[in-house]
């Protein structure tokens, strides 16, 4: 693993300086740069150059080099821009870190024991257990449904992007929403490159519906944090952050159910 890291490392650092000119702060390359730039490095060409990408977006940090040429207050991210086509941007913040100071709410468990007992990864276990146990209702005070999920389409301008799961919801004045999930296991992170895309969806295929894009993410195996972004005009912003607990229905005390009663909204 290290050593994949480390190749990859060496891999993006020669993608960005082969564009990387002072002052410019968009660098477009395209896939293909990828393999060219192992070649002319001599390491192994990855056998999935999507790998490389995923893994500065959403696991690892880009190389201190890189990072190091972006002025005060940014970082370098890497956003789609068109089929096979990518560029890096400076931006303002690129991950989303779940608050350590946050309360923790207990919600009764409602994951079906043969869901957790076959469940295969990560990301299906975080999925699962938002659904059945109605966080993404609770979280956004709506009536919302499962629409489908990891969710492939065409963006204009971005090509191709992949939503994790798509609800639509109803408020009690009947008006109806459009809520992207972006989920992630306890090892990855939630980048604002995703969200951007899920508000670049919903304009695009649910240009009608209210959207309201949100992201999962264990913290534990029990413990998952709730999201809730809008965009403003210094790009993606939070504007909502829950913690849930998942527990057994006796593990729920009357003195916590009353604290809850008297918590502010």
């Amino acid at each position: 693993m290290s050593n994949r890291k480390n190749r990859y490392s060496q891999i993006i650092e020669a993608v960005f300086f082969k564009y990387y000119r002072p002052g410019l702060d968009e660098l477009a390359f395209a896939r293909s740069d990828i393999a060219e730039a192992a070649e002319r490095l001599g390491v192994a060409v990855p056998k999935n150059l999507g790998d490389v990408l995923y893994s500065f977006r959403y696991r690892a940090n880009l190389p201190a080099s890189v990072a190091q040429k972006a002025p005060a207050g940014h970082e370098w991210v890497i956003r789609p821009a068109g089929r096979a086509r990518y560029k890096f941007a400076l931006a303002a913040a690129s991950r989303v870190v779940p608050s350590a100071m946050l309360a923790q709410t207990k919600i009764p468990d409602a994951t079906p024991g043969v869901i957790e007992k076959y469940v295969l990864n990560d990301e299906q276990a975080l999925l699962a257990k938002v659904r059945y146990n109605r966080l993404v209702d609770i979280f956004t005070s709506l009536a919302c449904y499962s629409l489908q999920s990891h969710v492939r389409t065409s963006v204009p301008g971005l090509g191709q992007v992949e939503t994790d799961e798509v609800y639509v919801g109803i408020d009690t004045r009947g008006a109806h929403y459009v809520l992207p999930v972006q989920a992630k296991g306890t090892s990855d992170t939630i980048g604002v490159v995703q969200i951007e895309q899920d508000l670049a969806v919903c304009a695009t295929k649910f240009p009608d519906l209210i959207c309201r894009p949100l992201a999962a993410q264990f913290l534990s195996n029990d413990v998952i944090a709730l999201f809730e972004f809008e965009s403003t005009e210094d790009g993606v912003a939070v504007v909502a952050e829950k913690h849930y607990t998942l527990v057994r229905p006796e593990e729920l005390s009357p003195e916590e159910l009353e604290r809850y009663r008297r918590r502010p909204d």
